[in-house]
């Protein structure tokens, strides 16, 4: 039914590589000081100094496997389990495609697929059968449910129906919004995990084919969608924020949890310490930030996990206003391109990823510029989006924030000190969502004489291209935000790609829609972690280059002078410090070579096949003694 032609962009199959650019930008915005890298020998800490890189990631690559009774016996050790019927056909899949077979590399499956175990099987057959939208497979052939053409439905589609042969009969329900949309609570998503059983029955009793879809009929169900206008329960029917939602989905540990509702963030008139740049940590100068080691991020988990971090209930586009709302508090089998940690969708990769568009992927050819040709400059370009800006709420959404952060014009107004502004006011951005933190903890050379803006102002390329005006305005422009922002014209990603570093802002906004987050795309391109170091080709080891002549370089003024920025460039060179260029360097290299390996189309295929298989299995009556044994009898 489908052509077995493979589409060209990548997919983010192992999200955490793509994790470390948006990283790296944050630590490199803490440690460069105004012209040149500066070492700052009392702020990073020994740990992240002293550390072997990638010692745990060698770790893991260790645990490949070779060979069919060794990715079994992998499989049973990682998930209590017998691999699933069909498992001898996907490891040839995988093999025959050139992937690396690491069984840690799915866990993603296991996590989304382990509540359902303690759901009745037939149940979640017949709910993903009755669901509005459903790619479905039938006897090696897809067929969708749908309303009207939907690109996202067609795209999944076709990369389902690339190993249709390969599937058994299953039907896979489809999130077409942009936002998440189940939120289950943790109390529940805990009972259906104590429901659920490990079992590991004697090779003998293991049944090797699954029963099929021969029972389904016409049930529908109520899905308890809730939106756009949520309430309360009770009489007095009080607007509901959608952060009790998430609230409800974490642990009763968590930080999330154990922080009351900021209700007043979503009425006309909030607390003053409840407004965007006062949410942000108050710790500094006394102490550090928790979780973290002296500021930096410890922990990656916890750092993107909102219920570490309740004021994200104040700061994010999704939890302040989303564009289109409706969630349910109920589980039932829901597939999507991406969600937050605490949402319970069943992940696939981001549909427009399987597009050959240029918009996603940058162009077939391209794959940026070798690292010491890269220019040294931060690019990004996007619409006011992630949620729907008003003028009362803007300052709490992060691509604003992101933008304010990295405009040298605002930053140099935070930089004002308590004499020359209001104390009150003392190190916040003139848009109110962002706040310098005092003391400069980090000991930035720029920020303690400060030329934070001017640096960075010399290498950020951040702009709107909409400001996306709630009501609309009827122009890219907007009356409340047009003092702070200035709009500007696409620039294609193939261009952003090969000439500048771009920024992936899905990877600081830990957004929930489908296909913003560039991660596998932005991976397969030399130098895609963000290089700003404003000395591009020096390294410490290496000698000063001669400056270029003026009439060849470009460098005069027209009046017979040296032009500022000719005379900038100079005083760069002459600085000749470290910026650990090399180590950038080394690390995007590597991460577009792991980019080549592992972030493919047949990746993509070879994820998607195996998360069915692990489907189908779940939804079988017989699940419990279902299972690949192959391996065991010809012991």
């Amino acid at each position: 039914m489908h052509s077995p032609s493979f589409p060209k962009p990548s997919w983010r199959f192992l999200q955490f590589l793509a994790l470390t650019t948006a990283l790296l930008v944050a630590t490199i915005l803490l440690t460069w000081t105004n012209g040149a890298p500066t070492h700052i020998p009392l702020s990073i800490p020994s740990p992240f100094r002293d550390s072997p890189i990638g010692a745990d990631f060698e770790a893991l690559l260790a645990k490949e496997v070779r060979s069919l009774d060794a990715a079994a016996k992998a499989y049973r050790k990682r998930r209590g389990r017998h691999p699933p019927p069909g498992f001898e056909e996907w490891y040839n899949f995988t093999v025959e495609h050139g992937a690396l077979v690491v069984e840690d590399f799915f866990d993603r499956i296991y996590d989304d697929l382990g509540p359902f175990w303690g759901i009745e099987p037939r149940k979640i057959r017949q709910q993903a059968h009755s669901f509005d939208f459903v790619i479905s497979v039938r006897n090696g052939s897809t067929t969708q449910k749908t309303d009207h053409e939907r690109a996202w439905m067609n795209l999944w589609d076709q990369l389902i129906g690339t190993i249709e042969k390969f599937l058994p009969d299953v039907d896979v329900p489809i999130n077409t919004m942009d936002e998440s949309r189940l939120l289950v609570p943790w109390e529940t998503v805990s009972d259906y995990m104590n429901d659920a059983r490990h079992t590991m029955s004697p090779a003998s009793d293991v049944i090797p084919e699954l029963s099929g879809l021969g029972d389904l009929d016409n049930s529908t169900f109520d899905w308890k969608w809730q939106g756009p206008h949520i309430t309360w329960p009770g009489v007095d029917k009080r607007p509901r924020p959608y952060w009790s939602f998430v609230r409800a989905a974490c642990a009763p540990d968590t930080p999330t949890r154990k922080t009351p509702v900021y209700e007043d963030i979503w009425s006309d008139h909030p607390r003053p310490e409840h407004a965007a740049a006062l949410l942000l940590p108050t710790s500094f100068p006394t102490s550090f930030p928790p979780k973290t080691l002296r500021g930096y991020v410890q922990n990656w988990t916890q750092a993107t996990d909102p219920c570490y971090h309740p004021h994200l209930q104040g700061l994010h586009g999704t939890f302040v206003e989303s564009i289109s709302l409706s969630v349910s508090e109920k589980l039932f089998p829901l597939f999507g391109g991406s969600k937050l940690p605490m949402n319970n969708e069943i992940l696939l990769p981001a549909a427009m990823y399987w597009s050959d568009m240029e918009l996603y992927s940058g162009g077939e050819e391209s794959h940026g510029l070798p690292w010491p040709e890269k220019s040294n400059s931060l690019i990004w370009r996007g619409a006011a989006t992630g949620g729907r800006n008003k003028k009362e709420n803007s300052p709490r959404f992060q691509r604003h924030r992101f933008l304010s952060m990295v405009n040298g014009t605002q930053v140099s107004t935070a930089e004002l000190p308590p004499g020359e502004v209001d104390p009150s006011i003392a190190g916040i951005g003139p848009g109110g969502n962002f706040r310098l933190p005092p003391g400069n903890p980090y000991g930035v050379t720029a920020a303690s004489e400060r030329h934070l803006s001017d640096w960075i102002g010399s290498f950020s390329d951040a702009k709107f291209m909409d400001l996306v005006c709630f009501p609309g305005e009827d122009a890219p422009t907007c009356s409340y935000t047009n003092e702070f922002y200035s709009v500007t014209g696409m620039m294609p990603m193939k261009e952003q790609m090969a000439r500048l570093a771009p920024v992936p802002l899905g990877a600081l906004r830990a957004h929930g829609n489908t296909f913003i987050d560039f991660y596998g795309i932005m991976e397969s391109f030399i130098g895609s972690d963000p290089k700003l170091t404003p000395i591009a080709p020096l390294a410490a080891s290496e000698p000063e280059p001669e400056p270029e002549p003026a009439e060849e370089s470009e460098a005069e003024d027209g009046l017979g002078g040296e032009s500022p920025e000719a005379a900038e460039k100079r005083s760069v060179h002459k600085e000749k410090k470290d910026g650990h260029d090399e180590a950038a360097r080394k690390i995007a290299e590597r991460g577009q070579k792991w980019a080549e390996m592992v972030l493919r189309c047949e990746d993509m295929q070879i994820y998607v096949y195996r998360l069915l298989l692990e489907y189908a299995r779940v939804c079988d009556n017989r699940r419990e003694r279902l299972g690949f044994v192959e391996d065991l009898k010809a012991v």
